[in-house]
Formats: structure tokens, C-alpha cells, sequence
């Protein structure tokens, strides 16, 4: 599987597809949830096929729930396969949480207890679905709103773990640091110190909302607006670290007119141009 261009992408929204078309505005790539276009045709393939000609892919899973205790839904993993097969996208995504039980699929990521029986559980899960797909994944650090009294191990640790012990990368989602730290009261750039940035194969910016509440203010992980500007700098520090990574602008809700998103785009561009080299690669 090759590699997405170390530039800035965006997601694909069908409203933008006449312009994405018609302009074909300089962008490393494309992503899509894989959710949507799990059928057999009709206008999602028709627009995606004509986007694939021009553009790099990255297919981000919402729906498999790698995180959960539950065996993981093969006929979901089997439709996953497929598409990816079809597409052969540059990269393919999930997320460290849950978001069923049983019968019962919740429209939400949720998070998990950073325990020993946890992380063996979310291993087995991940190699299934390399196995399964064919392909190495990446898996996100989570935006998070509570702390469990049972985890023992810090969510940093947890993720090298996982890519140590079972090949996948990381996606690391800059945004979700930010919303997670702040609400939990801890500090952003700390936390990024011990993030294990040489597995990371993606990074994702998004915006989000604040909400004030009497014990201080809660970030909500929205999608819907542009990127905040401590998420900016948090990304300028990351970068001048690892060199460029593959980088997307997340806006899933209230999407904005294209140029508005090519703008974030733009400026994602800016600074993984200005950083052609970083510290980490440029220390081996």
C-alpha cells in the first residue's frame, strides 16, 4: 500500500464535488468515512470514482467499534474489505473507542478504561482487522469528556503499546488533544511530549465548542468550524518535530462553501512547507 502525500487534505463533501471537479484545487488528498459508501453504486460511488482519478484517498472508519468488548461484526470488516479493495485508498483509519453493544449501534465514539485487559482486547481487535483488510490501519487518539478511576495506564503509553505490539500506526488527531486536555485539566504539550509521534502516520485538525459550566469550561470535539488557533500552534509544534505528515481538515457539520475549507487547507500547507525537515528525522 503506498503512502498519502506528507500535504494537507480534506474530507469529501458531495457539495463539493462540482467544484473539486471543475477546479481541482492542489490538495494531497481525500478522505471519506468508510460508512458511506458501503453500498453497491448510485451517486456516492459515481462522484468518489471520478475524485479517485485525480485525487490520494484516505478511507477513516466510524463503525467498527475496535475499542468495545464485543468480538468485532465480520460482515462489517468483509464490507470494509470490500470497498477498500475497490478504492485501494493510501490509508485506512479507526478510532480508539466504542460505539456499540449488542444489537445496539450508539451515535457516538465512546471511550474506554486504559487497563491491561483493555489494551489486549483492542490489540486483538486491531490485528483482526489488519488481517482482515490486508493492510496496516491507522488507529486515533480519542477526544475525551471523562476519566475512568479504573484505568492504570496513561493514554500515550496505551497507544505505543498497541502499535508496538501490533504494527498499526497512529493518526494523531491535534484537535482531540487539545479538547481532551482542557477538559480533563491537563496540559496539551505535555501530553504531545509523550505521544510516540515516530508511529504516527496522519494528523487530523478539526474546530470545536466550549461550553461554560461552573467548574470551568468543556470542549466539545463539533467538526463544525474552522481550526481553533491553540489547535494551530499545538500543529506548528508537532511539525516542527516530525517533518510533514499527511494532514486533514476535519468539518463534518455545518460545512462551510469550498474555499473556506481549501483556506484551512491552505494554512495546514503553510506550515508542513515551512517545515521540510523536522527534529525528530533530522536527529536519526
Amino acid at each position: 500500500m503506498s503512502q498519502l502525500p506528507a500535504q494537507a487534505g480534506i474530507g469529501f463533501k458531495p457539495q463539493h464535488y462540482r467544484g473539486l471537479l471543475d477546479t481541482k484545487p492542489s490538495l494531497g488528498f481525500l478522505e471519506v468515512h468508510a460508512e458511506n459508501y458501503m453500498g453497491a453504486g448510485g451517486p456516492p460511488h459515481a462522484m468518489l470514482t471520478a475524485l479517485r482519478a485525480d485525487y490520494a484517498l484516505s478511507v477513516h472508519g466510524v463503525g467498527l467499534s475496535i475499542g468495545g468488548p464485543a468480538p468485532l461484526d465480520t460482515d462489517h470488516l468483509a464490507r470494509l474489505r470490500t470497498l477498500l479493495d475497490r478504492y485501494e485508498p493510501q490509508s485506512f483509519s479507526e478510532h480508539l473507542a466504542w460505539s456499540s453493544h449488542g444489537d445496539a449501534y450508539l451515535n457516538d465514539l465512546l471511550p474506554l478504561p486504559y487497563t491491561e485487559h483493555t489494551l489486549q482486547t483492542v490489540c486483538d481487535h486491531v490485528d483482526q482487522t489488519q488481517e482482515a483488510l490486508g493492510r496496516q490501519m491507522l488507529l486515533e487518539n480519542p477526544s475525551t469528556y471523562v476519566l475512568f478511576d479504573t484505568s492504570t495506564i496513561p493514554e500515550t503509553e496505551f497507544l505505543a503499546e498497541i502499535a508496538r505490539r501490533t504494527g498499526c500506526g497512529l493518526l494523531l488527531d491535534v484537535n482531540n488533544v487539545f479538547v481532551s486536555c482542557s477538559n480533563h485539566r491537563t496540559g496539551a504539550r505535555a501530553y504531545l511530549d509523550q505521544f510516540p509521534l515516530d508511529a504516527v502516520g496522519e494528523v487530523h485538525l478539526g474546530g470545536h465548542e466550549a461550553e461554560d459550566l461552573p467548574g470551568g469550561p468543556l470542549l466539545i470535539d463539533s467538526h463544525g468550524r474552522e481550526v481553533a488557533e491553540p489547535v494551530w500552534t499545538l500543529f506548528q509544534e508537532v511539525i516542527a518535530k516530525t517533518g510533514p505528515l499527511p494532514t486533514l481538515i476535519e468539518w463534518d457539520n455545518d460545512v462551510p462553501d469550498l474555499p473556506v475549507l481549501l483556506a484551512e487547507a491552505d494554512r495546514a500547507q503553510t506550515i508542513l512547507t515551512a517545515n521540510p525537515k523536522g527534529q525528530l528525522y533530522a536527529a536519526q
